[in-house]
């Protein structure tokens, strides 16, 4: 059987209309804006109306991304859903968007891999093309974050925000998504958590029974973890293709903490002009990021063809997840 390529053809995203400032924060718990913008680069974030499911930002994302593809959803064979958020456990947000949307010849299913998963979704939809069991795929990332956040928990809830972005994958008679690099160091899970049915003593001991699901984070943990795996992770890539930095136009990574960007960098031997960030403005939304950064690359004319670009992800789990893409 022949192996096909998998390429973009189509690009979406949606954030909510709120936005929510570090000064607005300042009313809330203790902080400052000077703090938060030195710890971690965000300004502000957008935030989900508590009457609206997270499940209407993927549909707003994949509708984007649709007509950006100039594809009908009736023409969509399978979507998947990265996303730690869903509004139930079951119907999965993919099966909410498929009926939503009126792709009624697409299977459906999420993925669980928390800041990694649109990269980890992007390789699963690539398989199915390459082995040639599907043609055309939504990917999404989609997260509502601020229903899982504890807002008198400062350290958490100045870093997260709402928001989803799509691609539409499809096959390719030339190379585009090279080469995927994945992992998982699930001994270091404990470093992020947000309970669903279960509840250890620690899990207690760490929220209040007001906030039972809400997330908490070991960030010095994850800071270490995630500056050590970006950099190997993107090395590998280079050295498996026999390339060089020198031949990566643009890296989007996990928008999650501008220093974690900024020693990876160092690490990597680059300057941040060649990394691309927007965590400013949205702050960290955990699988919705690298898509959501990725519209806004090619909206400000950041990416061109024949460019190589390189998304990363890094984050719950833990995980991280690497893809060198050729721009066409």
């Amino acid at each position: 059987m022949q192996v096909r390529n998998a390429r973009i053809k189509g690009i979406g995203y949606f954030v909510p209309k709120r936005i929510l400032t570090n000064y607005e924060i300042e009313h809330i718990v203790e902080t400052t804006n000077e703090w938060i913008v030195e710890r971690s680069g965000i300004h502000e974030r957008r935030i989900l109306d508590k009457d609206h499911m997270n499940a209407e930002m993927a549909v707003e994302a994949a509708r984007d991304a649709l007509d950006n593809a100039g594809l009908a959803a009736g023409e969509i064979d399978l979507i998947i859903i990265a996303t730690i958020t869903p509004d139930y456990f079951t119907p999965s947000m993919a099966c909410m968007v498929q009926s939503e949307i009126g792709a009624v010849n697409a299977a459906a299913f999420d993925l669980n891999a928390a800041c990694s998963g649109f990269v980890y979704a992007l390789a699963t939809g690539s398989q199915f093309i390459a082995s040639g069991i599907y043609n055309n795929i939504l990917v999404i990332g989609c997260e509502g974050l601020s229903k899982v956040i504890d807002w008198g928990h400062r350290s958490t809830c100045v870093l997260f925000g709402d928001g989803a972005g799509a691609v539409v994958l499809t096959a390719s008679d030339n190379p585009s998504i090279l080469e995927f690099d994945l992992g998982a160091s699930g001994h270091l899970g404990k470093a992020i958590t947000i309970p669903g049915t279960h509840f250890t003593e620690e899990d207690l001991e760490a929220r209040n029974n007001e906030h039972a699901h809400t997330i908490r984070m070991d960030g010095r943990e994850v800071f270490k973890f995630a500056t050590k795996t970006m950099a190997a992770s993107i090395t590998k890539l280079l050295n498996d293709n026999n390339l060089t930095m020198d031949d990566i136009d643009l890296i989007i990574p996990h928008q999650a903490n501008i220093r974690i960007m900024q020693t990876a960098a160092k690490r990597l031997g680059i300057s941040m002009d060649k990394i691309f960030s927007v965590i400013h403005k949205y702050g960290n939304t955990s699988s919705a990021s690298i898509p959501i950064a990725l519209h806004d690359a090619v909206k400000e004319d950041k990416i061109k063809a024949g460019d190589r670009i390189i998304l990363t992800g890094f984050g719950g789990g833990l995980t991280w997840a690497s893809v060198i893409i050729e721009w066409v």
